[in-house]
């Protein structure tokens, strides 16, 4: 019974939902789904833009991120002191800004003089504009009147932005959030390109893992975008300016390409009206360009290696489809019964039973999931064990995986976790606000979220076995491991010090 109950949930769960769902489309393009919660006089707010890092031009790596930090700045009545002031001032740092570059331009022939003098008028300007900025008003209001969880994200697909607010603030989020989109104004531009500068700092040029993770994918992927860091290149993040992001915000920040999840005690006709008169305005505009570059197939392994004073770790990555694919669920399986936590595979032999790694793991997508894109696995040596030890424990562990098939019992463990942890999600109003709106975007129906558990229930062992063997191929691998070099060599093991001269 428990069985048959388990089976049939996800279909009386989506015709549950349904009765709970209003969408509708503006006539711009904008799309909106509405759910209805009335456990609680709270709603939460979910903007999907379907564009995200992959989408940042060549040259201008981390552009996508700054729309993340721009976010909250406020509008032209919120944030500023004075805003015709502030926009003479915001215009001015542009026209300088325009001639340093100019100066900066000329290469070997630059006055070095003229750059130092530029460069000194620009952060005046910048400082000028500032004294006009009321920090933080635009956070502040929401929060004032009950808004939590105010905050944005950055993926390689996407950039999202979400909060809640009281049942009787609705109208608000409707205000300030299209307001923002309508006329957007880009406050504190290069306060915040200097944050997103030391964000990268942080994130990868201070830790052996992000540099290894950079190094990987760009190894990896040789022509797609996936192989440029969603934190940005760190040149490209100081030549930012503000045209760029007007020039990223017109082409991919159009209605068309935003979907609006708004889950909660809400009344979808209300919430309908709100639509129609604040993000109504919004002009319609085409949809963004397509991202025609393939990656070329592989022909063989590749190696990447990074120093790390840290402890030395291991990532293995294999190509792998996008997620329309019909393998996709397959892969999500054999992520879960090789790394679902305790009961995984990787996780009994080498951490708890062999004792050679602290920490050792899968991911299904990597860096994205929209493109082809990685199936990852990953390894921490413990004390006193290698780098070397994990990797051949590793490969003899995937090649049995390829060889043998998986266990009903294990399947179905997969299975049941699966279904569980979106129950779980389904709880939550910002995790169902967000679900909803990453469904529709990715497969343009958010019923996905339901019919995905049947793709997982009908998985087989053969399926799991036919896509290891498949994918898990030494063509489409690659390798990055972090090294503690020896005194005074600064090779990887087992390399010798490169020679005057020579490439390392």
């Amino acid at each position: 019974m428990l069985l048959l109950a388990s089976t049939l949930a996800p279909a009386q769960d989506l015709k549950e939902f349904e009765k709970r769902v209003t969408e509708f489309t503006l006539a711009n393009g904008m799309h909106f789904i509405v759910l209805e919660r009335h456990q609680a006089p709270v709603v939460s707010f979910h903007t999907y833009v379907n564009a995200g890092a992959v989408d940042d031009p060549e040259g201008k790596t981390g552009l996508a991120h700054m729309f993340e930090h721009m976010a909250f700045k406020g509008t032209e009545t919120i944030g500023s002191k004075n805003w015709p002031e502030e926009k003479k001032a915001m215009a001015a740092i542009e026209e300088v800004y325009d001639r340093l570059d100019q100066e900066r331009r000329k290469g070997p022939h630059a006055d070095a003089k003229k750059i130092q003098t530029l460069e000194a008028e620009v952060k005046e300007a910048i400082e000028k504009a500032d004294s006009y900025v009321v920090p933080n008003l635009y956070p502040t209001i929401i929060e004032e009147n009950g808004g939590v969880g105010l905050n944005a994200g950055t993926q390689l697909d996407s950039t999202e932005y979400f909060y809640n607010l009281p049942a009787n603030r609705i109208e608000l989020w409707f205000l300030m959030e299209s307001q923002r989109f309508l006329r957007p104004v880009f406050r504190e531009f290069y306060k915040e390109r200097d944050v997103v500068a030391e964000e990268r700092r942080m994130r990868v040029d201070s830790s052996p893992q992000g540099q290894l993770l950079e190094a990987l994918t760009a190894a990896a992927f040789e022509a797609h975008p996936y192989r440029r860091p969603p934190a940005g290149w760190a040149s490209d993040i100081q030549s930012l300016r503000v045209r760029d992001a007007e020039q990223f915000y017109r082409t991919y920040y159009v209605p068309a390409n935003i979907t609006m999840g708004i889950v909660g005690d809400v009344d979808p006709k209300q919430a309908r009206a709100f639509a129609e008169k604040y993000f109504g305005r919004l002009p319609a505009g085409p949809l963004p360009p397509l991202i025609h570059t393939v990656e070329p197939v592989q022909d063989g392994p590749r190696t990447v290696q990074v120093e790390s004073p840290a402890q030395p770790f291991e990532i293995i990555a294999y190509k792998r489809p996008d997620q329309y694919d019909k393998d996709d669920p397959v892969f999500d399986v054999v992520s879960s019964i090789l790394a679902g936590g305790r009961t995984g595979i990787l996780y009994k032999e080498m951490v708890r039973d062999k004792q050679i790694a602290l920490a050792a793991g899968a991911e299904a997508n990597m860096p994205g999931s929209k493109y082809p894109n990685l199936f990852v696995f990953y390894a921490f040596p413990s004390l006193g064990h290698t780098i070397q030890e994990n990797d051949k424990l590793l490969g003899e562990l995937i090649e049995r995986f390829k060889n043998e098939k998986v266990d009903a019992e294990a399947l179905a463990r997969v299975k049941t976790k699966t279904r569980a942890s979106v129950v779980r999600r389904l709880d939550n109003n910002s995790d169902l606000a967000q679900l909803l709106t990453d469904y529709y975007v990715a497969y343009g129906d958010w019923r996905k979220l339901f019919t995905s558990i049947d793709d997982i229930d009908k998985v087989t062992a053969d399926d799991v076995q036919r896509v290891a063997r498949k994918y898990f191929l030494d063509n489409g691998r690659s390798t990055g491991s972090g090294f503690q070099p020896a005194a005074g060599n600064g090779a990887p093991p087992g390399q010798p010090a490169a020679q005057s001269g020579e490439k390392q």
